[in-house]
């Protein structure tokens, strides 16, 4: 399959090749909008010589006839695959291509030779492949190039091509925005819709959004069934390594809430959360060089910066896309939004706000190589300008690595020791750390020999390297903020852009925190569980923003806490008054587990339908031959954190509605938080 980039280039062009008649008789054809999901008889009315109310398109032995009258004439199902752009089926599922010999034909699945882009042409269409910007019509009554122009009458008999619907029962009855003005909905802090496109764009198996629709995006993948992409999954998630890897129609195999190497966030999964109160959507762009360079397989550059920028352009496309498919441009449901303003306009229309984030560990190129820096001031300046121009509104300074910004808060058990070979890898040094007292990083419990059989199984490193030993109980790493970290968080200050101090270890986030509260910065956020809880408490008081990792709502069990306890947790470490907005962080796609089935929920279940905080009512979600529930499957896929919402209200018993007004502040709270950081920029 070709990268995003290079298919989004090649439709680019192609959509230049459509517009090439139009251009060369003077004439002005805008993409066509408002088709998808249309059932129209196709007429020709301009053949060159040709015209006549019995030109039809009709079913024929092989392709597709033009001389059928309306009793004959073929039904034809419009399915948006672009802004423009369409597959088109005949009544029995056939998919309209051009062959190799310039006929259209009926093919029995997706491809770039079934892709149309269509275009206005006076009152009527013209239709042109995608792939070539051949213009189709008739020529000796066969649907064939020829330059021609169709009506479109509506019609009855369509085939209905495959869809994913979000089994909403009833809209919504509590607006997005109340009188005050205020956002009434809660935010995801932390997500990785687009991580497909990062890692070299081969790790993940799905997308969220394809051309093709539902049964591409979410199609199974050899190379995860067995292979690199099976192995992978298995050593970061724990699944088993077999020869099958069903996705659409049956989503046998995934997803799951474990099988983090597949795509968990399918658009309509999104669009289900966003009908459930879901307001602003923090899309992290991610990537990993290290990762990237260790898997075998790969169609883009292992440059983090480079993974950035093909899924900033992915998150864009996935825009359109909806766009497509709600009818033209501007009027989907799923809004980048650059600017606090912008969340509230969109909020205000009723749709979702997607911010964008950053969370890489060689941010800029400014990885360091044995305490050396491999960039400087002018590359963190071009690097945010650059950012900025992706839309970006939030970075994590640092990731899973140590880099020239400061030290990582590290992973414990077996992760830790992958990842501590992975920094070995980036910077050349192991993890340091020292014992400390108070706000620490997680204990490193694993010692030299398993680091050692971790080694010899997954890399090779020069001969007589010598795996780390680390202090018993609470440690700290040793390395904090460096200069050039203190220059990104000025920078990022004068900016305006919301710092991440979650993945920082303990002295770098304090060195942060310290720098902000002198300023008076607020526009600092923890909001999936990567800090310690003393340095959460210090975030909420400061003024910044906090949300926990989507655990479980209860009872979590598998060695897990679990959402609610997590809570109290915080607004205890936060202080009387500290904390009255919260959020959660789903790190869906991010090589995160999803929150698993409650260990009660048998005994306990919950009910369907539901009703969510905003009012709209909904029963199991179903995709293809799977009927989805919390139940049973956890938050195996994102549409089912509208789910998870109404049972971690449930659980929270006499605590649930104040829960319920923290968590509906939320997206409120974060955007005050970000008009703050704007307004102390300027």
């Amino acid at each position: 399959m070709k990268s995003r980039s290079a298919r989004a280039g090649a439709a680019l062009f192609s959509v230049v090749l459509a517009l090439i008649p139009a251009i060369a008789t003077g004439s002005d054809e805008p993409l066509a909008a408002g088709l998808h999901g249309g059932c129209y008889l196709l007429r020709v009315t301009t053949t060159g010589t040709t015209s006549g109310t019995s030109n039809y398109i009709e079913a024929s032995t092989v392709g597709y006839g033009t001389r059928g009258t309306a009793a004959s004439a073929e039904p034809i199902a419009f399915e948006a695959t672009q802004l423009g752009r369409y597959r088109l089926y005949d009544t029995v599922g056939g998919i309209l291509y051009q062959s190799i010999a310039d006929y259209v034909w009926a093919g029995s699945s997706y491809g770039d030779a079934a892709d149309w882009t269509i275009t206005r042409a006076g009152s009527g269409y013209r239709i042109a492949a995608t792939a070539t910007g051949d213009v189709i019509g008739s020529r000796s009554g066969t649907l064939t190039v020829s330059d021609a122009t169709f009506a479109l009458e509506p019609a009855t008999g369509c085939f209905a091509p495959a869809s994913a619907a979000t089994g909403l029962v009833s809209a919504a009855s509590v607006p997005a925005v109340g009188e005050d003005g205020a956002l009434y909905g809660f935010i995801d802090g932390h997500a990785h819709p687009v991580s497909n496109a990062g890692f070299g764009g081969r790790l993940f198996c799905g997308e969220p959004f394809a051309e093709g629709g539902i049964e591409v995006a979410l199609s199974g993948c050899a190379s995860h069934a067995v292979g690199a992409g099976a192995l992978f999954e298995s050593i970061i998630g724990g699944t088993d390594v077999d020869a099958s890897d069903d996705g659409w129609p049956t989503f046998t195999d995934w997803p799951t809430t474990t099988s983090l190497l597949h795509q968990g966030a399918y658009f309509t999964g999104i669009e289900r959360a966003w009908q459930s109160g879901l307001r602003v959507f923090n899309a992290l762009l991610v990537g990993n060089r290290v990762i990237c360079e260790i898997y075998p397989s790969r169609v883009t550059s292992c440059d983090e910066m480079e993974q950035v920028r093909v899924q900033a352009e992915l998150l864009s496309e996935m825009q359109d896309y909806i766009d497509a498919q709600s009818g033209g441009e501007g009027r989907g449901w799923f809004r980048i939004a650059t600017t606090p303003e912008q969340v509230r306009e969109i909020a205000a229309d009723g749709k979702l706000a997607v911010t964008i984030g950053v969370e890489v560990s060689e941010l800029f190129g400014c990885r360091e190589t044995n305490d050396v820096p491999q960039c400087d001031e002018s590359d963190i300046d071009a690097g945010l300008d650059d950012l900025e121009g992706l839309g970006v509104s939030g970075l994590y300074p640092v990731h899973k690595f140590d880099n020239a910004f400061g030290g990582t808060r590290f992973d414990g058990g077996v992760t830790g020791a992958a990842l501590n070979i992975g920094n070995y890898l980036s910077t050349g040094h192991w993890w340091t750390a020292e014992s400390c007292t108070g706000p620490s990083d997680n204990e490193q419990v694993i010692q030299s020999d398993v680091i050692a059989d971790l080694l010899a199984e997954i890399t090779e490193l020069p001969a007589g390297t010598v795996a780390p030993v680390y202090p018993t109980g609470p440690i700290c790493n040793t390395r904090g903020l460096t200069g050039l970290g203190e220059y990104l968080i000025g920078q990022m200050m004068e900016r305006g852009m919301v710092i991440h101090i979650d993945h920082m270890g303990v002295r770098t986030a304090q060195a942060v925190l310290d720098l902000a509260e002198e300023a008076g910065y607020v526009g600092v956020t923890s909001v999936h569980t990567w800090s310690d809880r003393e340095i959460v408490g210090q975030i909420a008081r400061l003024g910044g923003f906090v949300a926990s990792f989507a655990y479980a709502a209860s009872d979590a069990g598998h060695g897990e806490p679990d959402f609610l306890s997590e809570w109290e947790a915080n607004r205890a470490a936060a202080g009387e008054g500290g904390l009255s907005a919260y959020g959660f962080g789903s790190d869906v796609n991010g090589l995160a587990v999803q929150p698993g089935v409650r260990l009660d929920a048998a005994a306990d279940p919950l009910e369907y339908p539901f009703t969510a905080p905003n009012g709209a009512v909904f029963d199991r979600q179903v995709l293809g031959a799977r009927t989805w529930d919390l139940n049973t499957d956890g938050v195996a896929q994102y549409g089912l954190y509208a789910d998870w919402m109404a049972d971690i209200l449930a659980q929270a018993g006499e605590d649930g509605p104040e829960l319920e007004e923290e968590l509906m502040r939320g997206a409120e709270a974060y955007v005050r938080m970000w008009e703050d950081a704007v307004a102390w920029s300027e």
